[in-house]
């Protein structure tokens, strides 16, 4: 589904990516680990068009992506909960969801109002809430609900439960797990690698803007080794 090849990127003179690559099939979920300034977001923010780079590509359901205009890649079909949120503070719940709504992929049961409302019952009740009202748990579960209004074929969530209290961040694990039984593909950096050893297929490890280890869910979760030199964990 999405091959990101060989990319470098750079923040003017500095460069942050150095022939950085990952592959996702469809219906994986998939993590990216490391830890603070290894260039997580940067990879992110990269396959999103939000900073372009200056070498390498990236596909998309064969498609080259990489020099799309940033909007156009939502458009054609990955779906971003951006950390920090960023949802709008002055709109209700209702009107946050109703603002990102789309189906240009015409799937047969698509993400709507209604349903992201059974997936979060939470902001079903909290519908004319403005954003700004919402705790910060509440505007995470809206901010992929967000994401899950324009039908993602791959939804990428970065720093999934950062600052989230324990049962908020167990409600947002409920929620991933029952996307991927759904056949959603997902691409996540989160820090909980006890959690994503247990519902992730494999993952990525980024130290210095590379990858330096890949692999599946069981052999991570063995490799204390691993978890230690580049996880701190």
């Amino acid at each position: 589904m999405l091959k990101v090849d060989n990319i470098e990127t750079s923040y003017g003179t500095s460069q942050v990516l150095f022939g950085m690559s990952l592959e996702i099939e469809e219906g994986e979920f998939v993590t990216l680990l490391g830890r603070n300034g290894m260039g997580k977001t940067t990879t992110i923010r990269t396959i999103m068009g939000i900073v372009r780079p200056h070498s390498g590509e990236i596909i998309f359901k064969g498609r080259p992506i990489h020099r799309l205009a940033a909007f156009r890649i939502p458009q054609a079909g990955l779906g971003l909960v951006p950390e920090g949120r960023q949802i709008f503070p002055n709109l209700t719940v209702r009107e946050n969801l109703i603002a990102t709504a789309a189906n240009r992929a015409e799937n047969k049961n698509p993400w709507t109002y209604e349903r992201v409302g059974e997936l979060f019952p939470l902001l079903a009740e909290r519908r004319n809430n403005m954003g700004s009202q919402l705790s910060g748990g509440e505007q995470q579960m809206l901010a992929i609900a967000r994401a899950l209004m324009t039908n993602p074929q791959l939804l990428i969530l970065d720093e999934a439960t950062e600052g989230l209290a324990p049962l908020v961040r167990a409600e947002i694990w409920r929620v991933l797990q029952h996307l991927k039984s759904e056949g959603q593909s997902i691409l996540i950096i989160d820090k909980n690698v006890d959690v994503l050893t247990r519902i992730a297929d494999r993952h990525y490890i980024m130290e210095k803007g590379r990858v330096v280890w890949s692999g599946k869910s069981a052999t991570l979760r063995r490799d204390k080794d691993v978890q230690h030199r580049y996880l701190g964990v």
